[in-house]
């Protein structure tokens, strides 16, 4: 049975950093479609950066807390709070969690935690959270970076590293800096490389060209059944379609849809997405993006399929909210 709440208002919180041209690119690819869902909804999606945010907390017990100069309260308004560490976001990344934090003791609801966020940003933390999955995680090694890089002191760890293998950020999204190293000497150059911009990186086996991603999309626990296909362009080590790979819409395959159900067990949260690689032969759990890109079906000049599935998140999210509101209160602990 759905559950009706008073929510109003969705306040996507994103360092309004993007460029004049990623804006103009982003829009019409997923942002003003999910304001129109959320109309259809009777709510608004809107998005905020951090320091849009502002609390008062002058009175014991009477926080007002103002988004853009309108007050909003936890009855009315949930914020969806899932960390960005792209580089030009990397100065927002203190602001970002802190601001969760501050939103999260208010009380308001957040549907995917502050606490869940460096397990979801970080590409070992995320392998290592679901180390027991019924899909293979890609074996990962971890290498910090610092003033020291030029030490080599991380590559004790890459002895027994096959090549090609693949050389990325630990924290990023979009397919931005994935690389394929063919020797150490080329994890040395990138290394180095990331040095300039503290950059953590993951080394994996590089599954062979071709490889395949999935997405899927998971609402309340269960996998939707169409699931976002992206083959790399000929050459391209990634398939995101920002490096021109090419998006597709077909059934979720079983063996994924089986899988969904450990996932759930383990973040029982409304939304959220699972990356998986498939080499040809076999599936590879790759990542969990909780606030992973609803992208269009351009084939279809009604989108039915991103509709659907942004509908499908943002009644999850009025759901969650409408739960969240009648939770029980906690009860009084006596010293």
């Amino acid at each position: 049975m759905t559950v009706t709440g008073t929510l109003r208002r969705m306040c996507w919180v994103f360092p309004d950093r993007e460029s004049t041209r990623a804006k103009a690119m982003w829009h019409p690819f997923f942002w003003d479609h999910y304001a129109e869902v959320a109309q259809e909804l009777g709510l608004s999606w809107t998005m905020h950066s951090p320091d849009a945010v502002t609390i008062d907390n002058l009175e014991r017990g009477k926080p007002r807390v103002y988004v853009d100069d309108e007050l909003v309260t936890p009855e009315d308004t949930l914020f969806i709070t899932a960390l960005y560490s792209l580089p030009y976001q990397s100065m927002d990344i203190f602001n970002q969690y802190a601001l969760y934090a501050v939103l999260e003791q208010l009380g308001f609801y957040l549907p995917f935690p502050p606490s869940l966020s460096p397990i979801a940003n970080d590409k070992l933390a995320t392998l290592l959270y679901f180390g027991d999955s019924p899909v293979p995680v890609i074996p990962t090694i971890r290498i910090g970076i610092g003033r020291d890089v030029g030490k080599h002191g991380y590559e004790v760890a890459l002895e027994n590293l096959t090549y090609p293998a693949i050389v990325k950020p630990a924290g990023w999204c979009g397919g931005g800096g994935v690389n394929v190293a063919h020797s150490s000497e080329d994890v040395r150059g990138l290394a180095t490389l990331a040095q300039g911009g503290d950059t953590t990186l993951v080394a994996q086996p590089y599954l062979g060209e071709g490889t395949v991603d999935y997405r899927v999309y998971v609402i309340d626990g269960v996998a939707h059944p169409h699931v976002l296909r992206r083959t790399p362009h000929p050459g391209s080590p990634v398939s995101n379609a920002s490096r021109g790979g090419i998006m597709d819409f077909p059934h979720t395959p079983p063996e994924l849809v089986e899988a969904t159900a450990y996932f759930a067990s383990r973040l029982p949260i409304p939304f959220y997405c699972i990356d998986f690689l498939f080499d040809g032969e076999r599936f590879w759990f790759s990542e969990l993006e909780p606030d992973g890109v609803i992208a269009p079906d351009f084939d279809d000049p009604q989108r039915v399929i991103q509709r659907d599935i942004t509908r499908a998140r943002w009644t999850a999210y009025r759901d969650g909210h409408a739960r969240w509101l009648a939770r029980p209160a906690a009860p009084t602990v006596l010293s």
